[in-house]
C-alpha cells in the first residue's frame, strides 16, 4: 500500500509516523516513508512498474488497462466484490488504487489470441464496469473512454452523450475528425 501526504514536512512525518503505528498495531510490516523526493520516487517506482510485474508473471502476455471509480465509501466494498470475481476466472489479475479517489485499476495481463481466455476477460471487465456503475461510479477514473468503454459512457451519461454529438456536429459537421471513434 502507498499512501502520499500534503503539507509541511513536518505534517508529513507526524502522518506517517501516526499511519506506521498503526499499520503495526494491524500486523502490517516493512513500513517506508520518505521525504526527500529523490527518495519518494523510488517509493513511487514500484506503483509505476505495477503493470511490468503484472506481465511477468504471465510471461508473454498483454496488458490491457482497465479501471473504475466510485464513491470513497463504496471503495471497500467494490474492491471485495472484484476480488471476488477475479477468483472466479482463474486468472491472476492484480489490483492497484489510487483509494484517495476511490479510483482502481485490474492489470488483465491476457493473450489476445486465446479468444476463450479474451471472452473470459471482456465479460469480467463488464461486470467491473457494472459494478461500479451500480455503486454510483464511474466506468473509468483515469483511462478515460475510447472505444472500449464508449457503450458504458451512454448508459452511464446519456444526456451528455447527445450534448457532445451536437458539439461534435458544429465542430466537425462533415464528421472527419476520428469518425465513429466515440460518438
Amino acid at each position: 500500500m502507498f499512501l502520499e501526504f500534503h503539507g509541511s514536512n513536518a505534517f508529513a512525518k507526524e502522518q506517517a509516523e501516526t499511519v506506521q503505528e498503526l499499520a503495526a498495531d494491524l500486523g502490517g510490516s516493512d513500513f517506508q516513508w520518505a521525504l526527500k523526493t529523490e527518495d519518494r520516487n523510488k517509493l513511487w517506482r514500484a506503483r509505476h512498474d505495477f503493470a511490468y510485474a503484472a506481465l511477468s508473471q504471465r510471461p508473454g502476455s498483454k496488458i490491457l488497462a482497465t479501471d473504475v471509480c466510485v464513491p470513497i465509501s463504496r471503495l471497500a466494498q467494490c474492491i471485495l466484490e472484484t476480488k471476488a470475481d477475479i477468483a472466479t476466472t482463474g486468472l491472476s489479475m492484480p489490483i492497484i488504487g489510487h483509494v484517495g479517489d476511490g479510483n482502481f485499476h485490474v492489470a488483465l495481463s491476457v493473450f489476445p489470441e486465446d479468444k476463450q481466455e479474451m471472452e473470459l476477460v471482456e465479460c469480467f471487465n463488464h461486470r467491473l464496469v457494472n459494478r461500479a456503475l451500480e455503486m454510483e461510479g464511474t466506468c473509468t477514473g483515469e483511462h478515460g473512454i475510447g472505444i472500449g468503454k464508449k457503450s458504458y459512457l451512454l448508459q452511464e451519461l446519456p444526456a451528455a452523450v447527445e450534448i457532445m454529438k451536437l458539439v461534435k456536429g458544429a465542430l466537425d459537421p462533415k464528421n472527419i475528425m476520428n469518425p465513429g471513434k466515440v460518438l
